[in-house]
């Protein structure tokens, strides 16, 4: 398990331009990138101890990140 937060100009950093783009100008893209960020704070907290939270929830919001992580990709490719 790492304990490095995934950000998205991390992930996808060929494409830190046209995500500032989009975030201000196309409204579903901005509501994901914000629950991206919101779960992927989630998740670093539970790591770290912070808000430690079952293995199960954890697994939960790992799948949520990516499902997301994959929906603002084919919009940043589309």
């Amino acid at each position: 398990m790492s304990h490095t937060p995934h950000e998205l100009a991390e992930e996808f950093p060929e494409h830190i331009e046209r995500m500032k783009q989009l975030k201000a100008t196309h409204a579903h893209f901005a509501r994901l990138a914000d629950a991206y960020h919101e779960i992927n704070r989630a998740i670093h907290r539970a790591e770290t101890l912070i808000e430690p939270v079952d293995g199960m929830t954890e697994e939960t919001m790992r799948k949520r990140r990516l499902r997301l992580k994959d929906q603002i990709h084919d919009m940043l490719t589309a």
